[in-house]
Order: C-alpha cells, then sequence, then structure tokens
C-alpha cells in the first residue's frame, strides 16, 4: 500500500490577498482555480513544481470575522537555498518575520506569517 500526499487546506478570509503572499513570498505558482458559487466557496490551489504538494486556499463567500487557528496547527515549512536573502526579501516585503536561527549546526531557520496568521518555516540545510 502506498500513501502520497496531494495538500493542505487553509482557510481564508481575503483570497486574492492570500494568493498573492503565497506567489511573492514562497514563488508559489497557481495550478488550479475551482468556483463552486452554488455551494458558496472558492478553491484556488499553489504548487512549487507541476504534480506536486499544493497548499489549497479555500474561500467560504459567507465567512466574516476571523477563523480560529485553534491550539493544534504549528506551521508549515519549505527548503530555501539561502535563508539569509530569503529573509531579507521577506523583511523588505514588510509582513512578519522572525529572527533568523541555526539549530544544531544542521539548519538555519525562520518564520513568516501570511495574511491570515498561518506561520511558515523556512529552512536552508547547512552542508
Amino acid at each position: 500500500m502506498k500513501f502520497e500526499m496531494t495538500h493542505i487546506c487553509l482557510r481564508v478570509l481575503d483570497l486574492e490577498k492570500a494568493v498573492k503572499f503565497y506567489k511573492e513570498e514562497l514563488q508559489l505558482k497557481e495550478t488550479k482555480r475551482i468556483e463552486h458559487k452554488e455551494y458558496g466557496f472558492t478553491l484556488v490551489y499553489l504548487s512549487d513544481k507541476e504534480g506536486g504538494y499544493e497548499i489549497e486556499l479555500t474561500y467560504n463567500y459567507d465567512q466574516e470575522g476571523k477563523y480560529e487557528l485553534g491550539n493544534g496547527y504549528s506551521h508549515m515549512a519549505f527548503y530555501v537555498d539561502d535563508a539569509y536573502k530569503a529573509r531579507e526579501l521577506h523583511l523588505s516585503h514588510n509582513i512578519e518575520v522572525t529572527q533568523l536561527k541555526i539549530i544544531k549546526d544542521r539548519y538555519k531557520i525562520y518564520f513568516i506569517t501570511d495574511p491570515d496568521g498561518y506561520k511558515v518555516e523556512l529552512i536552508e540545510r547547512i552542508k
């Protein structure tokens, strides 16, 4: 039996703002957009490669206010080839960015926060 990861779903309050964030900050590309007007929601899928793992952004038309992130969600993570350059880029975009940390001389990491409060970890492997 084989299991293959397909996507993670995030509910967002402002679809276009969220799409812009994931395209600009993580260089993801929109792979498909499905509008279900009769059911009151739109789905947008983004990925870094064709047929790869995706982020599904779900926008519910009738949602007002703010989603509760809960205490179970922590973060998603992306590898970067240069954490210092990536962090400088994120700082220049005026988004929430944490300090860069080196973990056991194996990784450089920092976090950014998307428009809905979801945390994203950026990791550079130290060779």
